[in-house]
């Protein structure tokens, strides 16, 4: 190898060496302000979705529903619980973070709200990369104010016009989304009626 070949592959190898120490150095800077902003989110999502609540309070994920709900043909996973208390500290209902897998750009993640009577309170996207102008409409209130303060077991979607307290009407042109979206409200309110029993029987 001749000295001029030897000096740039050290060099490169200087400068790999160098770009990566930066870039571990800029994670390690920007790490706990990106989890700090994307909790702030969550709490920001919670209120929305359960604006009665005074505080939440994480619970433990009951595995075994997790699994019953994949069974049910869910693709959508429970990442996160809360109590919803109220300023006295009695349960009020849940909020629960959800991701369903089936959306056109991908994972859709969202946080809802239910009353511990199985009202769904509302939903508030935390993390959706649909196609902008047709499965991007799902952030918008029309869309989202459809499961607002209903009390069903499961919706369902329609491209004819909602006419039942469980339909909701589809998003025009963004069927998969509308189909994302709704499955993964299903997967929560099976979650939640599920503890619900749980509770009952004790």
């Amino acid at each position: 190898m001749s000295r001029e070949s030897i000096k740039n592959t050290l060099s490169l190898t200087l400068i790999t060496v160098i770009a990566g120490l930066l870039l571990g150095l800029v994670y390690e800077v920007t790490k706990e302000p990106i989890a700090n902003e994307k909790q702030r989110a969550k709490e920001e999502a919670y209120k929305t979705v359960f604006a009665d609540a005074a505080s939440f309070d994480e619970m433990q994920l009951d595995e075994e529903i997790i699994k019953n709900i994949k069974e049910e043909g869910y693709d959508a996973d429970i990442n996160e619980v809360m109590a919803a208390l109220s300023a006295g500290g009695d349960a009020a209902g849940y909020v629960l973070t959800v991701t369903d897998h089936e959306g056109y750009g991908g994972d859709i993640t969202f946080a809802m709200g239910v009353k511990n009577d199985g009202t769904l309170t509302g939903i508030s996207f935390l993390s959706i990369g649909e196609t902008a102008g047709l499965g991007m409409k799902a952030t918008e209130d029309d869309f989202k104010e459809q499961f607002k303060n209903k009390n069903v077991k499961k919706f369902v979607y329609t491209k004819s016009g909602a006419k039942a307290e469980d339909e909701i009407d589809a998003l025009s042109g963004a069927t998969i989304t509308t189909n994302a979206v709704t499955n993964g409200v299903n997967a929560g309110l099976y979650y939640t009626d599920a503890i619900k029993q749980i509770n009952l029987d004790n």
